[in-house]
C-alpha cells in the first residue's frame, strides 16, 4: 500500500513539475505512464485478492 501511494504521488508531482515547467513535457508523460502503469498494478492485485475468498 505505501508503494502504491508513493508512486502516486510521484506521478503528480511529475505531472506537475512538467505541466509548470516550459520544456520539460516529458515529465507529464512519465506521470501519465507511471500513473497508468500503478493503476494497472492495484487493480490486478484487487483482482487477485477476491479470487482467494472462499465461499461460505
Amino acid at each position: 500500500m505505501v508503494l502504491f501511494l508513493l508512486l502516486v504521488l510521484v506521478a503528480v508531482v511529475l505531472g506537475i513539475i512538467g505541466v509548470a515547467a516550459e520544456g520539460l513535457g516529458y515529465l507529464l508523460i512519465i506521470g501519465i505512464v507511471l500513473l497508468a502503469a500503478d493503476a494497472a498494478i492495484a487493480y490486478a492485485r484487487w483482482f487477485r485478492r477476491a479470487g482467494r475468498r472462499p465461499i461460505r
